[in-house]
């Protein structure tokens, strides 16, 4: 059977990503859309191009029925669906390298996501996502955060395609005050999912209900199915995060060092716990965790990364932790190590205070 390949979404106001996506997704055999209420010309717009759309309102909405409702508009003929957001863009050539990988026994395919950009124009936060599947295998499920799960037990391969590429260019002025509640419904109606209670412990600290956070990152961390232990020391470090707001710094710290015991082989923990001890002053502990934090050299892709921990910024603060302590040759050699990921003139300075101090420190010796 020739692989055929359909593109769907939900889509609400959003007329001024519908060029940009439609571009990235015109290569797909099919694209269908779903609006949920456009109050712009989004379904105009999308009509003009030759999008086929249909609209639904709803008097409460969740995001799991929408995806499923946007399947029902599927032609049966395509047996590769690919969901994409009106703010989301693929780079050119994935529909080629999706039909030259798809056979018979592939139920899903994971691809490169990075879901925000830093200021400078380079990569935030880049995961693999696995939004592209099989027809009829699949349905939406929880109201917020929704996945794919499937209909029935049936076995099937997942594609590993790192050189799909989807960028997710989000309107930032777009509320996103419903996920919350959302996020509230989700955990009512499957108190043992741990993924959306990890969510909604981090939804809390966001809106700075910071005791229902921590209360509600526990219940994750108690959970039988909570055993991906760098989503578990994500739930650590925002509990930590939580705690130091409160001003409760010991067991910020200790929280800290429970999420470097629980995930030692990602960077985040430790950087979290550097930045803990430089805030504090205590520069000596801070530069030993931020040297513990480079020992680390593959960069996990899941939403959990944190582009700080690969950025200049940690080099900077170890740089400025080793001027403290008097050690001017490593501040050098740090601070190298941070103009060579960023051009902020700051660090060019310092390099030269740096060098002076040097200059100095040898000259006193003398």
């Amino acid at each position: 059977m020739e692989n055929k390949i359909c593109v769907y979404a939900i889509a609400k106001n959003e007329e001024k990503f519908v060029d940009r996506w439609f571009n990235s997704v015109k290569e797909a055999d099919y694209i269908v859309v779903l609006d949920t209420g456009s109050t712009d010309n989004t379904v105009s717009e999308l009509r003009d191009l030759g999008v086929k759309v249909e609209t639904k309102k709803y008097n409460k909405f969740r995001f799991d029925e929408a995806r499923n409702d946007s399947l029902k508009l599927v032609p049966v003929d395509a047996n590769i669906l690919v969901c994409v957001d009106i703010d989301e863009m693929f780079e050119p050539g994935w529909s080629k390298i999706l039909k030259e990988n798809w056979t018979e026994k592939v139920g899903r395919a994971r691809y490169r996501y990075t879901w925000n950009f830093n200021e400078d124009g380079s990569e935030g936060i880049v995961f693999m996502a696995d939004k592209i599947h099989r027809n009829g295998l699949f349905k939406w499920t929880h109201p917020v955060h929704e996945v794919l799960s499937p209909i029935q037990n049936v076995e099937y391969d997942t594609l590993y395609l790192p050189n799909i590429q989807l960028n997710h260019r989000a309107d930032n002025k777009k509320s996103r005050s419903n996920y919350l509640p959302l996020l509230e419904l989700s955990v009512k109606e499957d108190p043992s999912d741990d993924r959306n209670m990890h969510y909604l412990g981090r939804e809390y600290m966001f809106h700075g209900e910071y005791n229902k956070a921590i209360k509600t990152l526990k219940r994750h961390l108690k959970l039988p199915r909570a055993t991906w232990n760098e989503e578990r020391a994500a739930s650590m470090r925002y509990i930590a995060d939580c705690y130091g707001y409160l001003g409760k710094y010991k067991k910020q710290e200790e929280y800290l060092l429970r999420a470097i015991l629980e995930a030692n082989h990602v960077r985040e923990p430790y950087y979290q716990l550097a930045v803990f001890y430089y805030n504090r002053k205590d520069y000596l502990k801070s530069a030993v965790y931020f040297n513990e934090m480079f020992k680390i050299t593959n960069r996990e892709l899941n939403y959990m990364s944190s582009p700080a921990c690969w950025s200049a910024t940690p080099y900077d603060l170890l740089s400025l932790c080793y001027y403290y302590l008097g050690e001017y040759k490593k501040a050098i050699i740090a601070v190298n190590e941070a103009i060579s990921l960023s051009d902020e003139p700051r660090l060019k300075s310092n390099r030269d205070f740096y060098l002076n101090k040097l200059t100095e420190n040898f000259g006193n010796k003398k």
